[in-house]
């Protein structure tokens, strides 16, 4: 009896591997490789009896050559952005230790330390006094300014209370009150913040000033600066 040897089923079927394209940097991008490989084929592939008009051959080599300026133009672009980073940090940076203007009357007072204002006035004032005002709104120093031009000024509180003695630490504020054109007028009060630390990526990218007591602001808000 003959014997029939069944074939295995297995020993017929193959394992592909399916080949995968590595993916490149051009993103689906021609180059201008690219475009003038085509138009090499183009005009290979031209009909002899209808030759590519001159004007169609200017119209796209403009074409390409405008395509590969945008390709440069944006990665100069590309530099000049990374380099003003780089810039915008390192004038950050030299921030650190020093005070800049915060439009804000609200500061806190530490130990030996000076606090640092400026009165901000777009007219001239008369009869100008600073009030410093504890958190509960008492007022427990008054300083007597007089008249200041448009523009205003700075000033300088040493945290002594009206008796003489040393206001202690915590938040305080300033109140500016004036005669403008004959009527009493509260003009506005800025205090100067130690920068304490810089954050080189901020909201929307921006480099942020880490202010001393809290809070930040945008280095390009910075208007004015002073030292300790």
């Amino acid at each position: 009896m003959e014997t029939v040897k069944s074939a295995n089923t297995l020993d017929s079927l193959r394992w592909q591997q399916e080949e995968y394209k590595v993916a490149d940097d051009s993103q689906g991008m021609l180059t201008q490789a690219d475009f003038f490989a085509l138009l090499t084929k183009e005009l290979a592939n031209q009909d002899p009896t209808k030759p590519v008009d001159n004007n169609e051959m200017i119209s796209q080599m403009t074409a390409f050559s405008t395509t590969d300026g945008v390709q440069e133009l944006n990665e100069q672009f590309n530099s000049f952005a990374s380099s003003m980073t780089s810039n915008q940090a390192l004038q950050a940076s030299s921030l650190v230790g020093r005070s800049v203007l915060v439009d804000e009357n609200v500061f806190g007072l530490y130990d030996g330390e000076l606090v640092k204002g400026k009165i901000s006035t777009e007219v001239p004032a008369s009869n100008v006094n600073i009030y410093v005002e504890n958190a509960a709104g008492e007022i427990i120093q008054s300083i007597p300014v007089g008249s200041i031009g448009a523009g205003g000024g700075n000033f300088t509180w040493d945290g002594a209370m009206s008796d003489g003695s040393t206001a202690p630490p915590g938040a305080y504020r300033f109140r500016i009150a004036g005669m403008v054109d004959g009527e009493a007028a509260e003009l506005q009060a800025m205090t100067f913040r130690k920068v304490d630390s810089v954050t080189l990526a901020g909201n929307g990218g921006s480099v942020l000033l880490n202010l001393n007591g809290g809070g930040s602001m945008p280095l390009n808000e910075v208007v004015e600066v002073s030292e300790g």
